[in-house]
C-alpha cells in the first residue's frame, strides 16, 4: 500500500450513529473516541508520516452545554490515557485552532503532551481543535497586515508561499488525502486554504463504525488518482496544424 504524506479526516457522525440505536448522543462520543485512537494507532504502525484529526470546530460550541462538557472530559480522558501510548509509539502531537478558549485543563494537557512527545520522530498526529478555515485565514491575514505595518515584510513580498508561512498550521503539507464519514460531502470549513488540491474519500459510515479496513479502502482509492495539480500529463503535443484543414 503506498501511502498519502498527508492524511486529515472529518470524524463525522457520532451522534447520528447513537441515535440509531436509540442511545445517548454522548455513547456516540465515548464510541467515536476510542475509533479515533485506534486508527492513530495503527496509522503509526504503517508508518503514516502525517495524521489530522477535525476534533471540535469553532462552530461545535453552539451544540448543547452537556455535549461540549462532555467532549471536553472525553478529550481529557483520553488524552491522560493515551500519552503512553503516543510517547511508546513514537507518535509527536500537535494541535491547531485557538487553544485559548479551551478549558484550562485541556489547555494545560495539550501543552504538556506536545512537550513530552515532540521529540518522537514516527506519526506526526494533529488534533484540530476549536479550529475553524475561515478563521485560521482571518488570522493569517492580520498578521500579514502587521507584518506590512512593521515594515518586516513588503506588500510585494506578499505570494501563496508567504500566505502558507502565516497559517497556523504552517507546520504541515497541504493534506494530500481527507477522508469525511458519514456520507456528507462538504468540508465544513476545515482546511480550507489547505484542500485546494486535495483528494477527497467520502465514506457511508458513521464515525464509529469506521475501522482500519475502511481506511485502507480510503488509500487504495486514492491511489487508483492521477493528481495532476492542474497540468496535463500523458496527453499528446498539440500544434495548429490539428486544427487547420489543409
Amino acid at each position: 500500500m503506498q501511502l498519502p504524506n498527508h492524511v486529515a479526516i472529518i470524524m463525522d457522525g457520532n451522534g447520528r450513529w447513537a441515535n440509531s440505536r436509540k442511545h445517548n448522543r454522548v455513547f456516540g462520543h465515548i464510541r467515536g473516541a476510542k475509533v479515533a485512537y485506534d486508527i492513530i494507532e495503527k496509522c503509526a504502525q504503517i508508518n503514516l508520516k502525517h495524521l489530522t484529526l477535525y476534533a471540535f470546530s469553532t462552530e461545535n460550541w453552539s451544540r448543547p452545554k452537556t455535549e461540549v462538557s462532555l467532549l471536553m472530559a472525553l478529550l481529557i480522558k483520553h488524552l491522560k490515557k493515551e500519552k503512553n501510548k503516543l510517547i511508546n509509539n513514537n507518535i509527536s502531537f500537535h494541535t491547531i485552532g485557538d487553544s485559548l478558549e479551551l478549558p484550562a485543563e485541556v489547555q494545560a494537557l495539550l501543552s504538556e503532551t506536545s512537550e513530552e512527545t515532540k521529540n518522537n520522530t514516527g506519526l506526526k498526529l494533529t488534533f484540530a481543535l476549536n479550529y475553524g478555515g475561515r478563521q485560521e485565514i482571518i488570522n493569517a491575514t492580520k498578521n500579514i497586515y502587521k507584518a506590512i505595518k512593521s515594515k518586516s515584510i513588503a506588500e510585494s513580498d506578499i505570494s501563496e508561499e508567504l500566505f502558507e508561512k502565516f497559517l497556523q498550521s504552517a507546520f504541515l503539507p497541504n493534506p494530500d488525502l481527507i477522508i469525511r464519514t458519514s456520507n456528507e460531502k462538504r468540508l465544513s470549513n476545515f482546511f480550507l486554504w489547505q484542500a485546494a488540491y486535495s483528494e477527497f474519500y467520502f465514506c457511508d459510515k458513521f464515525w464509529p463504525d469506521f475501522n482500519f479496513s475502511d481506511f485502507e479502502l480510503a488509500i487504495n482509492d486514492y491511489n487508483k488518482r492521477q493528481r495532476r495539480f492542474g497540468n496535463i500529463e500523458n496527453q499528446p503535443s498539440l500544434s495548429q496544424n490539428n486544427f487547420i484543414s489543409e
